[in-house]
This record gives C-alpha cells, structure tokens and sequence, in this order.
C-alpha cells in the first residue's frame, strides 16, 4: 500500500474516532462504533467506545448481513429496538452482538457522492427506543466524518499531476510541511530562511495569479497550507500547535478575504492569489 493510502487511512480513522467520541458524549450511550469502507477490506468495525469486549472489533460488514448491513446496502439510517428478536434484519452477527450485551442498535451510514464510505453506530444493552435526540446526534457526527473524507476526496483531485508534466503534489506537500514547521523553530534568522523558502515555492506555483491584492496573515496561510494537503481541522491545529477553534477562526477570517464559501474554494481562490503553490 502506498504511503500516501496509508496516511489517508490514518487520518480517516482518526476523524472516525473522534466522532464517536463526539457522539458519545453528546447522547450519553453506552457504546459507539463503526468503520470505513476500503476498497481492499471492505467495511470493518476499527473504532469501539466503550465496549466491555473485543467481540466486535474487526467484524466484517457484509452489504445486507445485520442491522449494519442493511444501512450499508440502503444507505439510510437504520434501528432496532432488541437486536436478538428483531425480524426485519438478518441475524448474522447475533454471536458479536450478544457477546457485548447489546439490545438497541442504530446505524448511520457515511455517504459522500451518493456512495456509502462508512457506517456509525451507537448501542443500549437495554431494549429501550432510540430517542429522536440520539438519532439527530448520530446523524450529525456522520456528517463530521463525510466532511473529512470529502474534502481529502477534492484535495486528491486537485492535486493530480495533469499528463504530461512535472506533478506538484510533492511541492505542495513539502510547502504545507515547510509552513507547519517554521512557527516551531526558535532560531529566528533560520525560521525567516524557511519562510523564504515558503514565499518562493509560492511565486513558482504552476497557476499564474489571477487574483492580485489578496494578502493573507501567517497563520492564514498556515492553515490553507494544511487544508490544502487534506488535513482536517483536528489535523491541521495539531500540526500547527493550536486549537481547533482557533483553526476554524483562522480559515473563516480566509475564505472572508477570498470571498470564497467552502474550504476547496478557499484553496483553489488563494492559488489564484499566488498565495498558495
């Protein structure tokens, strides 16, 4: 597997996980869990919050098999009040499912582009309904986690070298890198050499600048930087030290200068500015 698949994988389950974590704390259940659809694997359950045991971990989801199953093969939410006895799902995964002492099950699929990349869900071990409150909430950290992968989706594709010529995948990586280090070096004269490095990679960018005037702050471009490489809000204040909140007040205060309404527009329009390779 490629380098670049792998990382992809990584920071994918990284947003996964943190939106369990997100839903449970939002609604209080018990368990949460859910995994991702690769291409080579298939769907299987990588992330558990709160389970009691690893009977879940690494089950393989198959499109139409249990409640999961049915959510991967409809693409809808799907819920059961008592897993054991319910009869408008199949009963594959009863064995995992009873091991960790599950009765009422949700299940949000991920979608992006009309496809199914990941399904959610959150278990009572008791045999109560699932509140329109939990449901709301399970919704909303799919959505989180479909962001995540759409916008890694657009960056893939803005990224691809056009045949024939150089790619600049690799340039923009090292930028984006070059920018998340230089905050970091204490050396003065040595973190203006990295931002002088930084503003020639920009001036040598492919797309002559269409967008003249445009000036972006440091740390504005810092996070254009890393967005731009498919970094996530979590990923891109990690990199750079910050907050995610402050990471979203910085690429808010961008999209303002650039007139620009989504994040690829924001990357795409500071491009065009020349503030971005």
């Amino acid at each position: 597997m490629k380098e670049s698949t792998v990382r992809e994988h990584v920071e994918s389950s990284v947003e996964l996980r943190g939106a369990l974590l997100r839903l449970r704390r939002a609604t209080g259940l018990p368990v949460v869990f859910g995994g991702l659809l690769h291409e080579t694997r298939g769907l299987r359950i990588g992330e558990l919050n709160g389970a009691a045991t690893p009977a879940l971990h690494g089950l393989a989801i198959s499109a139409g098999s249990g409640l999961g199953g049915k959510c991967l093969a409809l693409g809808r939410p799907c819920a059961v009040t008592d897993y054991r006895s319910a009869r408008h799902i199949t009963h594959e995964y009863d064995g995992p499912v009873s091991a960790e002492g599950l009765r009422s099950v949700i299940a949000v699929p991920v979608v992006v582009r009309r496809k199914v990349r990941g399904v959610l869900y959150g278990a009572l071990r008791d045999a109560l309904p699932v509140g329109e409150r939990v449901f709301d909430a399970a919704v909303a950290a799919a959505r989180d986690v479909e962001q995540a992968l759409a916008v890694r989706d657009e960056v893939r594709e803005l990224l691809a070298p056009p045949p024939p010529g150089p790619s600049w995948e690799e340039v923009r990586q090292a930028y984006g890198e070059l920018r998340a280090l230089a905050p970091k070096v204490a050396d003065p004269e040595l973190r203006e050499r990295l931002l002088a490095v930084c503003g020639r990679l920009e001036t040598a960018s492919a797309f002559p600048a269409s967008l003249p005037g445009v000036t972006l702050t440091p740390r504005e471009t810092d996070v254009l930087a890393a967005v731009a490489s498919g970094a996530t809000n979590a990923t891109a204040a990690a990199r750079l030290g910050l907050r995610p909140e402050t990471v979203k007040g910085y690429l808010r205060s961008a999209m303002r200068r650039l007139g620009a309404h989504t994040r690829m527009e924001a990357v795409v329009a500071a491009r065009r500015a020349g503030a971005l390779p």
